[in-house]
């Protein structure tokens, strides 16, 4: 067995895995897998270029959606690597250096992807509690300020990730349990004690659990202000622009919060459905968010038409 850092790691390579029991159409899976990330990142960056080229979209609400698709981009460009490699070449080995790198990115545009839902959320508020003062609140200086420490405090909260692993020893297990590496999946292959991973690990889990505990009061104040519109017909004009953003907080956290309870209580868990839930923790938002805001808002929608029809 060879050895990377003869202090550190004794194992050489880690092994991913694909789906337990279906090697054999590994070729076919790729087909629909890879149809997802090119969907996905042609969404995104159709939705970066529709805001970016269009000056009647240069409004904090869209400018929070540029950061979710740069989130969703984030998360693709990190984790197809390795989901290529092994469905379509069925190459499942992966340096650890390079599965900790994978790691902090995948980690790290996930809690920006995390605290951008948690701005938008905000931003609903301000839009519907304050429509007339919404504007000077959150002006574009304000939000580009946002974005920057967003962006910081998501790279900064994951980077001890990488660092804590690789002072761990791996010398006897070598197999991971998902298509690509995740902090929590890594630290469980250590044959040394991993005490502080676990307990970082869980104090960045709940960080960005938080996200969703202030998204949920939010929607509490939103509710509030909605009944008090006398109009029938205006809450519910109000309530419909929060759609699309109520269903991106779905399809972000539901994946999220099986995956993390099937990891800390599941005993007896199914492997493959284990694989599943992360496969889909990772695809279906970044397939998903681009159309439900290309199908929901309405602004978004006609310039993208209009592009496609100008083409």
């Amino acid at each position: 067995m060879h050895s990377i850092n003869s202090s550190n790691i004794e194992i050489a390579t880690f092994f991913l895995i694909g789906i337990p029991g279906l090697e054999h159409i590994h070729a076919w899976i790729s087909v629909p897998i890879c149809f997802m990330y090119l969907v996905a990142i042609f969404g995104n960056c159709t939705i970066l270029f529709v805001i970016r080229t269009a000056s009647s979209l240069h409004a904090p609400m869209y400018y929070f959606l540029s950061g979710l698709a740069v989130s969703d981009l984030g998360l693709s460009l990190s984790s197809l690597p390795t989901m290529l490699r092994i469905f379509v070449f069925n190459a499942t080995g992966i340096s650890p250096n390079a599965c900790f790198a994978q790691e902090f990115f995948i980690h790290g545009f996930t809690d920006m992807e995390s605290s951008v839902l948690l701005a938008m959320s905000f931003d609903r508020f301000l839009a519907i509690r304050h429509p007339l003062r919404y504007s000077s609140i959150l002006t574009n200086a304000r939000v580009a300020k946002m974005g920057l420490v967003f962006l910081i405090k998501s790279m900064l909260l994951v980077l001890p990730f990488p660092f804590t692993l690789k002072k761990l020893t791996y010398c006897r297990k070598s197999l991971l349990s998902h298509s690509y590496c995740l902090h929590q999946d890594v630290m469980k292959l250590a044959c040394s004690d991993n005490t502080v991973n676990f307990f970082y690990g869980f104090f960045v889990a709940l960080c960005m659990m938080s996200d969703s505990v202030f998204i949920v009061v939010s929607y509490i104040f939103i509710l509030k202000t909605l009944m008090g519109i006398g109009s029938h017909k205006e809450r519910l004009k109000a309530l419909n622009t929060c759609v699309s953003h109520i269903c991106a907080v779905l399809i972000f956290y539901v994946p999220i919060i099986a995956l993390a309870s099937m990891h800390r209580f599941g005993k007896h868990k199914s492997p493959v459905a284990m694989i599943l839930i992360a496969d889909i923790f990772l695809l279906v938002p970044l397939l998903m968010n681009p159309i439900v805001y290309c199908v929901k808002t309405r602004q978004i929608r006609e310039k993208v038409w209009g592009k496609l029809c100008l083409k």
